[in-house]
């Protein structure tokens, strides 16, 4: 399924459709701004996947993932964003963070890749164990979960 509705000119990030002088339908284009701007913002994904779900609700978004099929063919790696019945894609860009409600974790795109934080193992062995040291560090992980850098 392609995209709705072609615009002329649009933003260089994420192809916001631009308004030009004495444009008849000017709600058109600002209703498909908004509505990409609602979905990006504050970005939140429901998870990865590579076929569109059977019944999404208006506001939901997905990460496109590899070989995608059905109308998500040929936008692997987007953001599909369920929008008044109909999929909107947008290409993601460096900068961009998204939580992916599956994981509970926030994503980074970086590289032209997403990137979630990896835990830390916990301390064992040594010659000296510091009991405070590794109950401050277990408590720092710990509060890096809850805020969603680490998966949990």
């Amino acid at each position: 399924m392609s995209d709705p509705i072609s615009f002329d000119s649009i933003s260089p990030r994420f192809g916001l459709p631009l308004l030009f002088a004495g444009q008849a339908q000017k709600e058109a284009f600002v209703n498909e701004a908004f509505s990409r701007l609602d979905a990006l913002i504050h970005c939140a994904i429901e998870s990865e996947s590579a076929s569109p779900p059977a019944s999404p609700l208006d506001g939901q978004a997905w990460l496109v993932g590899t070989n995608p099929t059905g109308a998500w063919a040929g936008k692997s790696g987007a953001v599909a964003m369920q929008q008044s019945g109909q999929w909107l894609f947008a290409e993601p860009r460096d900068g961009m963070a998204m939580l992916n409600r599956a994981t509970g974790q926030v994503m980074r795109r970086a590289g032209g890749s997403w990137r979630s934080a990896t835990v830390p193992t916990q301390a064992t062995g040594g010659s000296v164990i510091d009991a405070e040291a590794r109950a401050m560090l277990a408590a720092l992980v710990s509060g890096l979960r809850q805020a969603g850098v680490f998966p949990l």
